[in-house]
């Protein structure tokens, strides 16, 4: 368990696939993208590329909103605050981008060699059911 995630937390962001929203800075201005992620262990890991990637090297402090809704309605949301590290390693690129593939059931290989790895390391995590 990650020490700055609350269980109940950790629970939504390991359970069904959801899209997560990853909040950047782009000159001073706000820059959301939906992506999928796969967290574990205080550590949200993600495999992006384009602007999205080139915010986090010039700013790697991030936002995410993840929420799971039925027909527009919430079921619950997790927002999550943390500090990106972009991980230049082929491998390190393609292991994670296969377990993200997994955990979203499209084909381990899929954009494989397009994105680069990114780890966010959870600062703090709040969540709500409703």
């Amino acid at each position: 368990m990650g020490a700055n995630v609350p269980a109940e937390a950790e629970r939504l962001l390991t359970g069904d696939p959801v899209t997560a929203h990853l909040a950047t800075c782009d000159d001073g201005r706000p820059h959301v993208a939906p992506l999928w992620f796969r967290y574990e262990d205080g550590v949200v890991e993600l495999v992006t590329s384009g602007r999205k990637l080139a915010n986090l090297r010039a700013n790697p402090r991030v936002a995410l909103s993840i929420e799971r809704a039925s027909a527009g309605i919430p079921e619950w949301h997790v927002t999550v605050l943390g500090t990106a590290s972009v991980v230049d390693d082929e491998a390190a690129t393609r292991t994670a981008n296969r377990a993200i593939n997994r955990r979203y059931g499209v084909p381990e290989d899929a954009w494989e060699g397009e994105n680069t790895l990114v780890r966010v390391d959870v600062g703090s995590a709040t969540h709500r059911s409703y």
